[in-house]
């Protein structure tokens, strides 16, 4: 069977906008109609959507837009995923892989709540670090105008695909092979920058090429958590802003094309106790907000979920010096923590609890992030100015 038209999937591109709009994610007609204009499926003529084999493995199975049912899932509100690591991608079947994603179609929500919080104006010249198949930037291109925008990938064969497809679908912005964090080789300033990767703190080469007013919209990671901030870069250098009422997280940037570094595992230190506790996994499951405020409090930190020998499920609070401390997902009996190495690490949970709940539980938009021009960063709570100071940009 062959890849469907553009007209064919018409009904489809436009069932997708009104859904955005429903759901309030597009608040303006400019980006409405910029959704309802591009077809998402001709970017994502194939992808991976994860499911377990009989044999309990989980895979990822190749799905392909060809077939009305394919149409519906491509135009649906989900992030596709469309590329594996190679590096740990390893075929089971003819159409199934094991692996890491290592890029992806955006939840059309998110992107459609980002792009509203980019705030574009006719004639800004936008940049975008992590072209991707190309969909967001074939948005900006219909919004905007293709001279108008810039893109970086580190993947040359994504940047040539995505060339490929957004020339099919009538745009040809400025596409550039390169590592995100280093900017677009292009010697101009931005309006605006989005970024849909993360990263740790803002790259000084975005703030290059940037002036004053220019505004920057990314994904920081804080290691425990992390979300989305809105900068506006002053004329002292300083990029000042919260982050955004829109919650969602990207994957991290990456400096190589093939793949991620593989992770640094640090050996972790015997179990100490098992003691109650005010704070259960639930409660950290259950609240973005917390989750990032824990991230102010214990920088660097992760949260991961742990599996005993016995099967027992956990969220587990680690350090790079070993430290940890595990709460059981399970909801039987009272509320309980297992720490190993330092035992003041699930203390600084529950303080981060009482803070946020005596707080009024702030949702996450209440929340300043601040980048000196010295690389210095810092959060506060925008109500009482309470800050947290996080690690300099490097």
């Amino acid at each position: 069977m062959t890849a469907p038209t553009i007209d064919r999937a018409r009904p489809y591109m436009a069932a997708l906008a009104d859904q955005l709009t429903a759901a309030g994610a597009t608040r303006s007609r400019r980006w409405d109609d910029a959704f309802s204009s591009v077809p998402r499926h001709l970017f994502v003529p194939r992808w991976y959507e994860q499911e377990t084999t009989e044999r309990g493995i989980a895979v990822w199975r190749e799905r392909q837009a060809i077939t009305d049912a394919d149409l519906t899932a491509v135009y649906r509100d989900q992030t596709l995923v469309t590329a594996l690591d190679p590096a740990t991608a390893e075929q089971v079947d003819d159409t199934a892989w094991t692996g890491i994603p290592t890029s992806s179609s955006t939840l059309p929500s998110l992107m459609a709540g980002m792009l509203e919080d980019l705030a574009v104006e006719d004639g800004m010249r936008v940049l975008e670090i992590g072209t991707g198949t190309g969909y967001n930037a074939a948005l900006l291109s219909c919004r905007l105008g293709e001279h108008l925008v810039y893109s970086v990938d580190v993947d040359p064969a994504l940047v040539e695909t995505a060339r490929q497809r957004l020339a099919e679908a009538g745009h040809v912005p400025q596409l550039a092979v390169g590592d995100g964090s280093h900017g677009h080789p292009a010697e101009c300033t931005f309006d605006r920058i989005i970024a849909t990767c993360s990263v740790p703190a803002l790259p000084a080469a975005w703030l290059g090429q940037s002036g004053p007013g220019t505004v920057v919209l990314t994904d920081v990671d804080l290691g425990v958590e992390g979300g989305l901030v809105r900068l506006t870069v002053d004329n002292q250098g300083r990029a000042l802003g919260r982050f955004t009422g829109t919650s969602g997280r990207f994957m991290a940037a990456r400096t190589d094309a093939a793949g991620y570094a593989p992770p640094q595992r640090t050996e972790r230190a015997p179990a100490v106790e098992t003691r109650r506790t005010t704070v259960t996994a639930a409660d950290l499951r259950a609240n973005y907000p917390f989750r990032l405020l824990l991230a102010f409090h214990l920088p660097g930190a992760q949260l991961v979920y742990h599996v005993d020998d016995a099967g027992t499920m956990a969220l587990q609070l680690q350090r790079a010096d070993g430290s940890w401390a595990r709460a059981p997902l399970t909801a039987d009996g009272p509320a309980t923590v297992t720490y190993g190495g330092d035992p003041g690490l699930w203390r600084e949970v529950e303080a981060a609890w009482r803070w946020w709940t005596h707080a009024g539980r702030p949702a996450q938009d209440q929340f300043a992030y601040v980048l000196e021009a010295d690389g210095r960063v810092h959060v506060r709570h925008i109500p009482d100015g309470a800050r947290w100071d996080l690690p300099a940009r490097a």
